[in-house]
């Protein structure tokens, strides 16, 4: 049963915050691919399509999720993208998805604030996987 189980992609460039999302994804139930940079991931992506993928904002650049995440989506249309960020904390900018202005530019299905947490984060999760 192990090719049931659903690959998921963290990128994120706090390792502290990886490891713990990763331990996380993976008690879910999860197979998970992670990356520290939008460079990393987009190698990774060359080789996998990941069945779900969570990206932080900021990491290389401070627009280095949403570029991965255009990237993502134009490799794999039907991939869901969550973009998990503490941009609104650290910079005091907010960002979201819920107009179409916002969802032109921003390529994700859902956008979440860190500090999500991970029963909240698992529900969203299946929702977008729709199992």
């Amino acid at each position: 049963m192990a090719s049931a189980r659903k690959t998921i992609l963290i990128v994120d460039d706090d390792t502290d915050y990886l490891f713990q999302l990763k331990f996380h994804v993976e008690k879910m139930g999860f197979d998970v691919v992670t990356a520290e940079s939008q460079r990393e991931a987009e190698n990774i992506l060359k080789n996998i399509k990941p069945d779900l993928a969570i990206l932080d904002l900021m990491m290389e650049n401070e627009d280095s999720g949403f570029i991965l995440s255009y990237k993502l989506k134009r490799m794999y249309p039907d991939t869901p993208v969550i973009i998990a960020t503490a941009v609104s904390a650290e910079t005091g900018m907010s960002f979201g998805i819920s107009t179409e202005q916002e969802r032109q530019w921003i390529k994700a299905d859902l956008y979440l604030e860190k500090g999500i947490r991970p029963d909240q984060l698992h529900r969203e999760i299946l929702k977008l996987l729709k199992v």
